[in-house]
């Protein structure tokens, strides 16, 4: 019996040697290799070391606001419905503050766009499905654009130069105007006609002030212009109504008058 146990022993200790060379072999270094480890860690570091920067970004771009910049922001927090400090920390972070530099500066840009719309958001802690693909929910954001490298689906609010002048924390209120137009679910036309018609038309039609223009709206040329502008809006107005084929074109029986032409001067009278 004692030596019967003793094979087994050995048999045991044989086994789990085996066992022990399975499980330190090449084939787990396989399923979890060191390098998986190292490039986490990296990854990791890296992710620091952007926040980090990111930080200082903002830091520094907070230390250059001034009055120009509150003017900004105290307009946008008005007309968007946020408070002066969410949009504050919505422009530092934005990766196109510099326009707004480029705005301030003598004959710098022209206009500068702000889009506040739905734009999907990556949760930070989301995991990759099995397809492959993430965890994507719509957010309203406030950003700076061009106007032209994103689909317009919200609010736009824009400021817009009247010279060519240096914008500075004493001028910013003469020298930069203000503006929104909403394009909710895209339907740019529509935002646009209504803010010609219901903003900007009778703005100008109560204008009093036209610089060089002694007359006023008493002047042939200014009420050609409103003229058109009306004339341009009311085009507008039709074409999008098209678009949404609100304007729906009567059925005609061609049949009956295609039948009763019978000689050149028929067609001549049916026209």
């Amino acid at each position: 019996t004692e030596s019967k146990y003793r094979g087994h022993e050995g048999n045991l200790r044989i086994r789990s040697t085996e066992l022990g060379s399975a499980v330190t072999g090449s084939s787990l270094t396989t399923v979890l290799p060191a390098s998986a480890f190292k490039s986490k860690v990296l990854s990791s570091e890296s992710r620091k070391e952007l926040a980090k920067q990111a930080k200082v970004t903002k830091e520094e771009r907070r230390a250059q606001i001034d009055g120009r910049h509150r003017y900004l922001i105290s307009r946008l927090a008005d007309g968007i419905d946020l408070s002066e400090q969410q949009v504050e920390e919505t422009i530092i972070s934005d990766d196109k503050f510099q326009l707004i530099e480029q705005f301030f500066a003598p004959s710098g840009l022209k206009k500068l766009l702000f889009f506040y719309q739905d734009v999907l958001q990556q949760k930070s802690n989301a995991s990759l499905r099995l397809d492959g693909s993430t965890n994507n929910l719509p957010q309203k954001k406030l950003f700076i654009t061009v106007g032209s490298t994103e689909d317009f689906t919200g609010t736009c609010a824009f400021f817009l130069r009247t010279s060519d002048e240096v914008i500075t924390a004493s001028n910013v209120s003469q020298e930069v105007n203000f503006g929104m137009f909403d394009c909710t679910d895209g339907n740019i036309l529509q935002g646009l006609e209504f803010f010609l018609s219901q903003i900007m038309i009778p703005a100008l039609k109560s204008q009093q002030n036209w610089g060089a223009v002694k007359e006023g709206l008493k002047n042939s040329q200014i009420q050609e212009f409103l003229y058109a502008v009306d004339k341009f809006v009311g085009t507008l107005s039709s074409s999008r109504q098209n678009i949404e084929d609100k304007i729906q074109l009567t059925k005609v029986d061609i049949d009956v008058y295609v039948r009763n032409l019978q000689n050149p001067s028929d067609y001549i009278t049916s026209g």
